[in-house]
């Protein structure tokens, strides 16, 4: 799925969807649906056990935000989890739209979790990058890994990257800056060529949190061939992804300009430039700016142009006759031919 050479200049797009189903088995449902109807290649959850992932301490504090679900924050986080025995519905789902069911294990309990649903695709957040002992158990899977790079030095990278191809090659490393929303001047898009150019046997891709979408088809020129972008269904949901998350039409406009790129890049055949409709309409021809007698050097003081129904020479062609000689007398207005001089 991931490997380079398979890829090629095709584009695979992520929708993530996060948290932003609410913790609604329904809206999570509807979000398959409607973005792999909107051009998702595939579709991403999240995976957490909160009370093995958070400390006593961590789960039981306060939290005090417009976007909280609940008083606490391990209460907050329980509202916004996908119950378990809701991953075989989505997959489910994911298998009758055409797209992947792909999720993001934040810990241990949570990929044991998705091997028995039978994951098709894993996610390494950019928290866990370094974070060689779980990377290890996700690539252990066998199941083609996406790694985003948030907030990492070179050297994170590069021993996370070789923890999964120690044990396969199917993965694709995102650029990404950990930032929510990120700004159109901090995206750092020139990034992805540095990770082509370090690990030239992964595919590389992007992961942003910019609000818009001209990050993805910038990001293909640069050699992005996986994205990974936040979706929602309502941008004024509460909730802290929501804001930037694109909706399904921007998201339809995102999936179609990265798409689009490869396809804006070959040149024209030559033996179709000038020969265009709108050329042959309204295309001027060369006309004698001043009556020319013959043996008259055509130069630029006695040529014009003007449209006529049909074309004769195009005045693109002007310096093909500037300099030679007319063999016969051309009237004021009157076309010039090829075979009207020597």
């Amino acid at each position: 799925m991931f490997r380079k050479e398979e890829m090629g200049d095709d584009a695979f797009v992520i929708a993530e969807v996060g948290q932003n189903h609410q913790g609604d088995l329904a809206i999570a449902r509807e979000f398959v649906r409607i973005f792999a109807f909107e051009g998702a290649d595939a579709v991403k959850f999240q995976t957490r056990n909160n009370r093995y992932l958070f400390s006593q301490d961590a789960y039981d504090a306060p939290y005090e935000s417009e976007n909280a679900f609940a008083a606490t924050y391990g209460a907050h986080r329980e509202k916004l989890e996908l119950k378990p025995e809701w991953l075989p519905i989505l997959k489910e789902d994911c298998i009758k739209y055409g797209v992947k069911f792909m999720s993001t294990p934040f810990d241990e309990p949570s990929l044991d979790l998705l091997k028995q649903i039978d994951v098709d695709i894993l996610k390494v957040a950019s928290f866990d990058l370094g974070n060689l002992p779980l990377i290890h158990r996700i690539a252990s899977l066998g199941k083609p890994v996406v790694m985003s790079v948030g907030g990492g030095r070179i050297e994170q990278i590069r021993s996370s990257v070789e923890a999964v191809l120690s044990h396969h090659h199917e993965v694709a490393v995102l650029h990404c800056v950990s930032e929510y929303p990120c700004e159109y001047n901090r995206l750092g898009l020139d990034n992805i060529e540095q990770l082509i150019q370090e690990f030239p046997a992964c595919s590389i891709g992007s992961s942003d949190h910019f609000n818009g979408t001209l990050s993805g088809p910038v990001a293909y020129l640069k050699g992005a061939r996986v994205f990974e972008k936040h979706v929602t269904l309502n941008r004024a949901w509460r909730g802290t992804d929501h804001s930037f998350a694109l909706e399904p039409e921007g998201f339809r406009k995102f999936v179609r300009d990265i798409k689009r790129v490869r396809h804006m890049m070959n040149p024209k055949p030559t033996e179709e430039l000038g020969d265009e409709r709108v050329f042959k309409k309204l295309g001027k021809s060369l006309v004698a700016f001043v009556d020319i007698k013959a043996g008259e050097i055509i130069s630029l003081d006695n040529l014009s142009g003007r449209i006529f129904n049909a074309q004769h020479v195009p005045v693109r062609e002007s310096n093909q006759l500037i300099g030679r000689m007319a063999k016969r007398d051309i009237a004021k207005g009157e076309p010039i031919h090829y075979e009207d001089v020597q």
